[in-house]
């Protein structure tokens, strides 16, 4: 019995120590469980935080990047280019034209295809672009403003402002930059027109292989029957907007162009008349009683770029001749008035309509010798920007336009074996005179007065598109469905992007 006893006595008491034992240990378990951090309890929030923390650091580590690289492109700009810091660098204006023609080159030299930018040059555009254009936001002009004093009166005061071109111009000439980046985007999921590779052979090629002189651009293949409506409609539509875009930044190129001051060393190398300058067989086509700038143009020899350009240079150098006699600018005996006010007047106002004839007949001339010397010598950061950021468009237009019209060709060639020759890149409009009338002038002045936001018109009421077809006065025909810009000007210019060769002057443009 004792026995009995005392084994039922200790079977309670391993009972109650078991029980103690297992509490002991819930407890520390649970214990533990709280002590542990919500993460390792959680390993999804644990990898979030994780990547969190990855992607905050890589962001960081990118903007450290991208504060070097911009404190080194500002530092060239301050330096002028002169790394040695001795002072011998260019002018501020020059240096930040170079850089942004530098920029486009890298960027935009090889779209050789009709197709989207890769995100990575899309970003660096983007992101570089707007550092250079930044220095327009410090570019300010004082305006008058009012303010009310303590005592409740008016008094006028000067206040700093962005300048009235810089505002103007700016974000016009950047939504034609996107709109022209919309357009290769366009052609991300297209699937109908594909590419050879430069070493395919002829019988690849076949009859689309190139017969002009951009043999180094890869063909273009199309299918056995041609484009589908749907895509030649897309392509036609594209054209259109990328018309209107590149009218557009001829436009604002030209006007920056012309205001910009005509320089000492060029005026210095001007003969000190017009005859010597234009030649006596062209000297006396244009001062004749009866002037026909067709028949005028129809009796020179026009046969090469060369021989254009050189009669484009000599005219620009009169009408500067002409204009300076006029004004009696320098007083010097040499600039001396010869003939009457009136016929040199009627003169320049010739020449100018030549000019005017000689741009829209043949798009693709380079820049003139007076443009280049006012690029290179201007003086102007504001005139720089805006005359470099549309002339790296107007180029990037012009390349975009080309790849639309080499697919249009092939499609051509496909539907047609024996196509006629057509010409290229041709920017008048149908409605557009073949030639201009001399009388009354053609308003020159009047057109480069506006600025590229007056021309550019986003949102204009229905009932309006049809009465804005003027061609010669700077004014747009806007289409309800794309809202787009067609601008009518008087110049356009070989894809300055297709024939740099890492050149970092804008005189060097073609």
């Amino acid at each position: 019995m004792f026995g009995l006893k005392g084994s039922h006595d200790n079977k309670g008491r391993h009972a109650k120590s078991l029980s103690i034992d297992s509490a002991v240990k819930f407890d520390g378990a649970a214990f533990d469980n709280h002590s542990k951090p919500q993460s390792d309890r959680c390993p999804k929030l644990n990898r979030t935080l994780e990547e969190m923390t990855t992607a905050f650091q890589a962001k960081e580590k990118q903007l450290l990047a991208d504060m070097d690289q911009m404190k080194e492109k500002f530092a060239k700009l301050l330096l002028g280019e002169d790394m040695s810091g001795g002072g011998k660098g260019v002018s501020s204006a020059l240096a930040l034209s170079n850089a942004i023609t530098n920029l486009a080159a890298s960027v935009f030299g090889e779209q050789s295809r009709l197709e989207p930018m890769t995100p990575e040059r899309k970003l660096r555009w983007r992101k570089e672009i707007d550092w250079m254009l930044s220095v327009a936001d410090h570019i300010v002009e004082l305006v008058p403003s009012q303010q009310k004093g303590k005592d409740g009166s008016n008094m006028e005061i000067m206040v700093t402002k962005q300048r009235i071109d810089l505002h103007m111009n700016i974000p016009a000439l950047r939504k034609l930059d996107a709109m022209l980046i919309d357009c290769l985007d366009n052609f991300k999921d297209q699937n109908e027109f594909y590419y050879l590779s430069k070493d395919a052979s002829d019988s690849e090629k076949g009859k689309h292989k190139r017969k002009d002189d951009k043999w180094w651009l890869p063909t273009v293949k199309v299918p056995e029957d041609g484009l589908s409506d749907k895509s030649r409609k897309n392509l036609q539509s594209q054209k259109e907007s990328v018309t209107q875009v590149l009218k557009a930044a001829m436009s604002i190129n030209a006007q920056v162009l012309s205001e910009m001051e005509v320089p000492e060393n060029y005026i210095e190398a001007l003969p000190k008349n017009g005859r010597a300058s234009l030649g006596d067989l062209v000297y006396r086509s244009i001062t004749v009683e009866f002037f026909d700038p067709d028949q005028f143009l129809s009796s020179l020899d026009l046969s090469s770029e060369h021989k254009i350009l050189d009669l484009k240079n000599r005219l620009e150098a009169s009408i500067v001749i002409w204009k300076r006699k006029m004004t009696q600018k320098d007083g010097k005996s040499g600039w001396g008035s010869g003939i009457s006010f009136e016929k040199r007047e009627l003169f320049e106002e010739r020449a100018e309509t030549i000019l005017h004839i000689i741009k829209h007949r043949f798009p693709g001339l380079p820049q003139s010798s007076l443009d280049i010397s006012k690029i290179q010598y201007n003086r102007d950061v504001g005139q720089a920007l805006l005359e470099s950021y549309s002339r790296i468009l107007e180029s990037l237009a012009f390349t975009v336009l080309s790849r639309i019209e080499d697919v249009l060709q092939a499609d051509n060639i496909t539907q047609n074996p024996n196509p006629q020759p057509c010409k290229r890149n041709s920017l008048k409009d149908d409605s557009q005179p073949n030639s201009v009338s001399t009388s009354p002038r053609y308003d020159v002045e009047t057109a480069n007065a506006k600025t590229l936001s007056d021309l550019l018109t986003w949102a204009m009421d229905q009932n309006d598109y049809d009465d804005r077809v003027d061609s010669d006065d700077g004014s747009i025909d806007v289409e309800p469905s794309m809202q787009k810009l067609n601008v009518v000007t008087n110049t356009s210019k070989k894809s300055y992007l297709e024939s740099l060769a890492g050149v970092r002057s804008p005189t060097e443009r073609h």
